[in-house]
């Protein structure tokens, strides 16, 4: 499929503002489902611009605004082109502890998640205890939205998975992280994936869609063949699937805090935050490299 993005962000401040710093998250990442033709960022007022990968492999631009200023305006645009996934691997558990496994799993294995001692995890972990390692990730993202409703408004970016557990709701941050906890549980590496959903169905309904930032895991399967070469692959537990040519991946981190879209400071005082994401359907015709 071939998308055309928009992500603007806009901060008005109730007074002239300084040394407003920012770093964004917010080039679509190059995989072998995902390609990125096109990226453009504006900023107004207009500064100069750092770009670096950082250890997860995302790219970050950075700026800085010294100068007196009352708004903010951050403009991205971009053109992705992404493909189907390939099938997933289900090999048996006993692959998790291969060498080759483990050395791609690296620090994805570690629990950086705070875990608090609630039933309703150890009855997850012990409800997604099957046969393999692929059949688990599949169940738990059909356990978590059946045991907790997706609503906004009731968790917040710096919630914990004990604030989801004690409502029993939240959103598809608060379902990833919980997820993520007990598939590294299972000894199953995973990580927070960072992006956008095109919300609309496949075959129909609108071509331009107002969309939110999503959130959904990766899952490190081992293969289990001759080569023994694991494979991420993605899931969403918010949509109950598999991520596929729907989603626009942006990067991936242990949790939520390494891949936020927009993280800044500045001194001055309150700021009034807006922000959207469209997301195009485009005829992939249209693209000479599509």
């Amino acid at each position: 499929m071939l998308f055309s993005i928009r992500y603007v962000t806009e901060y008005r401040y109730s007074e002239p503002v300084t040394d407003n710093l920012n770093a964004l998250r917010v080039r679509p990442a190059t995989t072998a489902t995902q390609r990125c033709d096109e990226f453009h960022v504006r900023i107004d007022p207009e500064t100069r611009l750092g770009r670096h990968s950082d250890y997860f492999g995302t790219e970050v631009i950075e700026f800085g605004i010294s100068a007196p200023h009352q708004s903010l305006t951050i403009d991205v645009r971009a053109r992705v082109v992404t493909s189907p996934a390939g099938e997933a691997p289900d090999a048996p558990w006993d692959a998790l502890a291969e060498p080759a496994y483990l050395e791609a799993a690296g620090e994805y294995l570690l629990e950086s998640i705070a875990a608090p001692s609630h039933r309703a995890l150890s009855e997850l972990f012990a409800l997604s205890d099957l046969a393999t390692p692929l059949e688990a990730v599949d169940t738990l993202c059909e356990l978590i939205p059946d045991r907790f409703e997706y609503r906004r408004g009731v968790t917040y970016v710096g919630s914990t998975v004990a604030d989801l557990l004690r409502v029993g709701a939240g959103v598809c941050q608060d379902f990833v992280h919980l997820a993520l906890i007990l598939l590294r549980r299972h000894g199953i590496a995973a990580r927070y994936v960072s992006g956008y959903l095109f919300a609309s169905a496949p075959d129909g309904g609108d071509d331009s869609v107002e969309v939110d930032t999503h959130a959904w895991i990766e899952a490190l399967l081992p293969d289990g063949g001759d080569r023994g070469e694991p494979a991420w692959v993605g899931f969403d537990p918010t949509n109950r699937t598999r991520a596929g040519e729907r989603y626009v991946k942006i990067g991936h981190g242990r949790h939520y805090d390494d891949v936020p879209p927009i993280k800044g400071v500045y001194r001055g005082g309150p700021a009034e935050l807006s922000a959207s994401v469209v997301m195009t359907r485009l005829d992939p015709a249209t693209s000479a490299r599509a």
